[in-house]
């Protein structure tokens, strides 16, 4: 049964045409894939953040991404979740992983950050680490490569049909986590 209250999907990233379509913004990605499967685009600026409204069987469901720089996600996040009286159970941010092989994800009920600086963000401004998220799987650098250089690459020819099929997983499973809870979505995409 549908709740009155509006359902948050923050999808993590750096604004930018140069990071379009890095690693590190897969979960802009997977923001701009839910936007479309909805019918709607992001022609909005509140509170710092990219926003998009739809719905999903009744819900009302507000897409966001912030426009603060990764480091700084937990700001907009936070502003939007309190504006809007979003109860957390209703949130959900999404964010890439590199402790997770690409072409996997996770949905979590809450949990910490795993180096994550999108997410210390978000729990820093909210408080609390108690909320839903999905963890893209981007996997790790090869050879030495710095982390940080290799999150801030784009998705490789290889990895792109790959990604369009994962990018459509990861929509599913969040209308799942809508219409029917983490725990069903959970049971389903992880």
């Amino acid at each position: 049964m549908p709740t009155s209250s509006p359902y948050l999907i923050a999808g993590l990233g750096n604004p930018g045409r140069k990071y379009r379509h890095n690693r590190h913004n897969i979960g802009f990605l997977v923001a701009d894939a839910l936007a479309k499967h909805l019918g709607e685009n992001f022609t909005k600026m509140q509170l710092d953040a990219l926003v998009t409204k739809g719905r999903y069987q009744r819900q009302r469901v507000m897409i966001v991404k912030p426009q603060t720089y990764m480091n700084n996600s937990g700001r907009p996040i936070s502003a939007l979740v309190n504006f809007y009286k979003i109860p957390l159970e209703n949130l959900m941010v999404v964010y890439d992983d590199v402790d997770l092989p690409f072409d996997t994800m996770r949905l979590r009920p809450e949990g910490g950050t795993a180096g994550q600086k999108g997410m210390k963000s978000t729990i820093a401004e909210l408080g609390t680490q108690n909320f839903p998220r999905l963890r893209m799987g981007i996997g790790r650098p090869p050879g030495r490569m710095p982390v940080s250089a290799y999150v801030l690459q784009d998705f490789s020819d290889d990895e792109n049909e790959t990604l369009a099929i994962l990018l459509n997983e990861a929509v599913q499973a969040i209308l799942t986590y809508i219409s029917a809870g983490i725990e069903q979505a959970m049971t389903e995409y992880n």
